[in-house]
């Protein structure tokens, strides 16, 4: 059985794989953390089990649970021929799965930092990141993004393996 979420999965790892970076370490060292395709695409899984056909629901909006203040402090991305004023502009980004994992990146980009304290900048911290907020990221996750995040990381792990041998 082939659900959607799955096929969006496997598309961001087969990207990921073909561009060369689907690094599942996923620790960054010195100053410029990264977010890797295979974290963003866990991340997305996380927070919405990568439901493309995620609504908004209140101010909380599409597959990444992006809010208003979230895309601001990314920069205001937009879809082609979109402009950051127009108005439906974050809606229409944050409910298209490539403007809005580009508005996780530009996040991520601004505030990623080793939340947990353990000395590496990880898909745990940028999880930490993208639900808390990138001033009070070292508060709790709730448990099902941590454990829905650390399936997905095994998951990548064992696809990308089946690659190399």
């Amino acid at each position: 059985m082939c659900t959607s979420r799955w096929l969006f999965f496997g598309f961001l790892l087969t990207v990921a794989i073909a561009r060369g970076n689907a690094d599942v370490s996923h620790v960054v060292s010195g100053n410029a953390p990264a977010l890797s395709d295979i974290c963003l695409g866990c991340i997305c899984e996380a927070m919405s089990g990568c439901n493309r056909a995620a609504p908004c629901d209140g101010n909380v909006c599409g597959l990444f649970k992006i809010t208003h203040p979230y895309w601001v402090d990314a920069g205001k991305p937009v879809q082609t021929g979109d402009t950051p004023e127009a108005t439906g502009a974050f809606g229409n980004c944050v409910t298209e799965p490539f403007c809005a994992g580009r508005t996780v990146q530009n996040y991520m980009a601004r505030f990623a930092q080793d939340c947990n304290k353990d000395g590496t900048i990880d898909c745990t911290d940028h999880l930490a990141v993208h639900i808390l907020g990138g001033y009070g990221c070292s508060g709790e996750i709730p448990a099902k993004f941590t454990n829905a995040l650390s399936t997905c990381l095994y998951q990548a792990s064992a696809f990308q393996n089946s690659f190399q041998n």
